[in-house]
């Protein structure tokens, strides 16, 4: 009986030689790196949307489902005659992520505009905040004169206690409000940050 061999495989065909500039391809792979920017970036985003119920929590539920932060959110009514609102919000992430929300804000359906009010260019801030500051004799003396730099009002007064109102920018409250702790800081409210885009140009 004859032994069948078994088959042959068959032969890969492949370039023995290097292509020209062969060499000069590996290199460039082996040292090219894809560069993610991952810096941390603060940006105000300005969106207009319809004032019907629901649409506040369309936003919150946007951000939270995603993982999106929220340093700082207001909504009012702005223009009454359309029944438009103007939602605020403060938030932080690298570029890619602040990318993705100003894009996932632009899908959801009550929304008619997105403003990256940071990217824009110049913009105002404002936030006001009312601080409830205890204390007697020299502290509540330290408090009046602190309040006085800043710029801030007493608005409600009592024997043992102060209320202050301060508005300007979110740095500028915390500095005010890191000062009254040791001085019998009780209570804090904030508004949260409004912003508009200087210039003749409507958002």
């Amino acid at each position: 009986m004859t032994k069948q061999s078994s088959p042959v495989p068959k032969k890969a065909w492949f370039w023995s030689e290097p292509y020209p500039g062969a060499e000069t391809d590996l290199h460039r792979i082996r040292s090219e790196k894809v560069v993610v920017d991952s810096t941390i970036e603060r940006h105000t985003i300005a969106v207009l949307v319809d004032n019907e119920a629901g649409v506040l929590a369309r936003v919150i539920g946007l951000f939270s489902g995603r993982g999106y932060n929220i340093e700082s959110l207001t909504v009012a009514e702005t223009d009454t005659a359309d029944a438009i609102s103007r939602i605020t919000v403060v938030t932080s992430g690298t570029p890619q992520i602040i990318e993705q929300i100003k894009a996932q804000l632009n899908r959801l359906v009550p929304v008619h505009r997105v403003v990256d009010l940071t990217a824009e260019g110049a913009n105002v801030e404002r936030e006001l905040a009312l601080v409830k500051v205890a204390g007697k004799g020299d502290k509540r003396v330290e408090a009046l004169r602190i309040a006085d730099i800043f710029r801030a009002r007493a608005i409600d007064s009592t024997n043992e206690s102060f209320v202050f109102e301060i508005s300007g920018a979110t740095e500028k409250l915390n500095a005010f409000i890191d000062l009254m702790v040791p001085l019998g800081l009780v209570d804090v409210s904030r508004t949260g940050v409004v912003a508009i885009a200087r210039g003749k140009s409507a958002l």
